[in-house]
């Protein structure tokens, strides 16, 4: 485990951001003259996709043993880009004071996004603990897809949200925990095939969820929900 020195003052989120990105471009061919006494125009090439854009992102994570999710939001607050889901601090470039990490300005279909003010932003979270409750009939009328989670705050960070929504989705992995807006914090369970999954808060720190299948609905809990350190990069510039 990659280990920090935290002040005895408190906890402390630093993260520095150093932006380097350019592009080049392919000149267009001269025209190609055919056998005619018309010159025939070839058009050119469009500018290669593959323009080199490097967002260097180094981040000193809360104190706090567990994983990180780290994402991309544009500058409307939406998601783009999982940059780290559930990652270990060895999926990181592991530097003096600080975790390195980079970003190639794409989204998660592979896509390059267009120049603006982008926003790398997460969680750090704790391990969670999973029981099985075993089978029951359906879940019941008052769980939802949310709950309402206190997190682990940090005092000398005025910005970071105290409470925070989360949500539980699902896909062909299984069941796992993610913010309203999108962002994977934490896998749940691995059963494939779910068609939906509904949580409800047990207490400060455990939360129900049922997940059906289509053939039984399973009922587990899931405690330490409220180890959560929120942490924000700010805005930068893409270009």
């Amino acid at each position: 485990m990659f280990r920090f020195r935290i002040p005895e003052t408190g906890l402390r989120i630093t993260i520095l951001l150093a932006i380097s990105a350019f592009a080049t471009a392919q000149e267009s061919p001269s025209p190609i003259e055919t056998a005619s006494s018309t010159p025939e125009q070839i058009p050119s090439p469009s500018p290669p996709a593959s323009a080199t854009r490097n967002v260097q992102l180094r981040v000193i994570p809360p104190p706090m043993q567990g994983t990180i999710s780290l994402g991309i939001f544009d500058s409307n607050d939406k998601l783009v880009r999982v940059l780290h889901r559930e990652a270990k601090s060895d999926n990181f470039t592991v530097e003096e004071s600080s975790l390195g990490t980079a970003w190639d300005g794409k989204n998660d279909a592979g896509e390059y996004l267009p120049p603006g003010k982008y926003r790398a932003r997460g969680y750090m979270v704790g391990k969670l603990k999973v029981d099985d409750l075993g089978k029951v009939a359906s879940p019941p009328d008052s769980a939802s897809d949310h709950v309402s989670v206190r997190l682990v705050t940090n005092p000398l960070v005025t910005d970071t949200r105290s409470v925070v929504d989360l949500g539980i989705g699902f896909d062909g992995k299984g069941s796992f925990l993610k913010t309203m807006d999108d962002l994977p914090l934490a896998t749940i369970n691995e059963s494939g095939n779910l068609t939906r999954v509904v949580i409800e808060k047990n207490g400060e720190k455990a939360a129900d969820l049922w997940q059906d299948d289509g053939s039984k609905v399973e009922h587990l809990r899931v405690s330490n929900i409220d180890k959560l350190i929120g942490f924000d990069c700010g805005f930068f510039e893409l270009r």
